[in-house]
């Protein structure tokens, strides 16, 4: 029989960020939430107030130096997890303004202490606690100071049974301040400005008892507060089992999915690349109608400034009629973990099984200019996600059109997916024609062959195989079979 001590965690309210804590927030922890000016941190420090203060827990939020009260609560109070009913019963704000200037720490220390004594919070909050040492103290007894401060504070919040908040401001994680070591938790969180974006990040630095989802997760502040998406691939049990057999989805266009050897393999990936004007969105909707068809409900992802489903009054009316999610956002700061968050959201709320991403080149012109660095990784991460999710997915990829050769993918990432299919055009007696080709299907069978297809109103029409001799094009002299490469 085990005799280890389970410690509680507390649900923090804030999307993602438990699952990144590695279950919530300890118990009766220390925890020191640090960043420059502007990254959150208050906002942060405020969710997380309000979502875990009841009557019968409640929480003490002390201001030293920076904002007063009044001021603090005219801008949280613009955030939807705000509760005014909340102040002055769970929640109590104290102003150590005064207590700051007339006794420098000990003062500070002793009015927390009396205040946690009358109220006896399950919650206190310190904000901003570095600036009290900075305001009374030499810089040469900054650090010094500032670690007794903590520790004093640390052992009355523990014998109170209360868990602390510190809020400070710093700019770089890197200083090696003896007062990161004395946190049972530190959450670093940073902002970083690049063109027209501005991309939020969050680090758990530590967390003692726990293990925590390492790396850097970019996070949002929005209306609602602050969302946390976990770096990608998220922890989740895959819907298939690898050694499971997989149905065939068909796509709605009987050529191809003849091409195909009877249809995509459930739990596949598939990219179609082309040309602009070759048809990958009407494909992609097909694949959409036809599953919704079946009963199978689907998501599109749409990063083009025009959406090509508005082409598609079928599509549309999918949409519109909720078998069809969609994920149209229009963010300039967008991070390949906040696309797998939306994407996962539409998913589990229709439980679908077709995912459409249209298109890569959009998807890369949407992310921040950070995210673009290695847009590789990130395609790698949300294949990943999505394949874990169990969802079989469809891409659509811009190509160049060389006329003589056949290209894949223009960022080298073929590889990431289970299945490939061109489509590209020809150039016969002044006449543009379309074809494509099945690339590839992993461990499956299917065509190699090049085949003409057209697009009417009825969609994408396949045709028989392309022969200089006997094919649709008769022989045609002008006519050259282009090369895979």
């Amino acid at each position: 029989m085990s005799t280890n001590v389970e410690i509680a965690r507390l649900a923090t309210g804030v999307p993602g960020l438990d699952e990144v804590l590695g279950g919530g927030l300890p118990e009766l922890s220390f925890n020191l939430i640090a960043g420059p000016p502007g990254s959150g941190k208050t906002t942060l420090a405020h969710q997380m107030m309000f979502s875990l203060a009841t009557p019968d827990r409640c929480a003490l939020y002390f201001t030293v130096l920076g904002e007063p009260p009044l001021k603090m609560l005219r801008y949280q109070q613009q955030f939807e997890f705000f509760h005014s009913q909340a102040i002055n019963h769970s929640v109590r704000y104290i102003n150590l303004s005064s207590d700051t200037l007339a006794g420098g720490l000990d003062e500070v220390l002793r009015r927390i202490v009396a205040e946690v004594e009358t109220h006896h919070p399950a919650l206190v909050f310190v904000d901003s606690f570095r600036s009290v040492v900075l305001a009374n103290l030499p810089p040469a007894n900054h650090i010094s100071s500032l670690q007794q401060f903590v520790q004093q504070l640390g052992v009355t919040m523990t014998s109170w049974q209360a868990t602390t908040f510190l809020i400070g401001e710093y700019v770089s994680n890197t200083e090696g301040n003896p007062i990161f070591t004395v946190a049972d938790g530190l959450i670093w969180m940073e902002q970083n400005v690049q063109r027209n974006s501005m991309v939020r990040k969050m680090h758990i630095m530590k967390m003692r008892g726990q293990a925590t989802l390492p790396g850097l997760h970019s996070f949002r502040i929005s209306r609602k507060g602050i969302t946390v998406f976990a770096l990608a691939p998220i922890l989740l049990q895959p819907r298939i089992e690898p050694s499971a057999p997989r149905p065939r989805l068909r796509t709605g266009i009987g050529g191809l999915d003849e091409m195909l050897g009877g249809g995509l393999p459930q739990g596949y990936s598939m990219l179609v690349a082309g040309p602009s004007g070759s048809g990958k969105s009407i494909l992609a909707a097909s694949f959409l109608a036809f599953g919704a068809q079946q009963g199978e409900k689907g998501v599109i992802a749409v990063f083009e400034q025009r959406p090509n489903y508005s082409q598609s009054p079928a599509l549309t009316q999918l949409i519109e009629s909720d078998q069809v999610g969609l994920v149209d956002s229009r963010a300039a700061d967008l991070s390949i973990d906040e696309t797998v968050h939306l994407l996962l959201l539409e998913i589990h709320r229709l439980n679908a099984v077709r995912v459409v991403i249209d298109s890569l080149s959009g998807f890369e012109l949407a992310l921040a200019p950070t995210f673009r660095e290695d847009f590789r990784e990130s395609l790698s991460r949300l294949v990943s996600a999505l394949n874990q999710a169990g969802v079989t997915v469809l891409l659509t990829c811009e190509l160049e059109d060389r006329y003589t050769d056949l290209r894949f993918s223009p960022y080298g990432t073929a590889f990431l997916t289970d299945a490939i299919v061109v489509q590209r055009y020809i150039e016969v007696d002044s006449r543009l024609l379309r074809v494509m080709a099945v690339v590839k299907v992993r461990a499956s069978s299917h065509s190699n062959e090049l085949r003409r297809y057209d697009i009417n109103d009825a969609g994408i029409l396949v045709g028989a195989r392309l022969d200089n001799q006997e094919g649709l094009l008769g022989g045609h002299p002008s006519y050259k079979v282009p090369t895979l490469s």
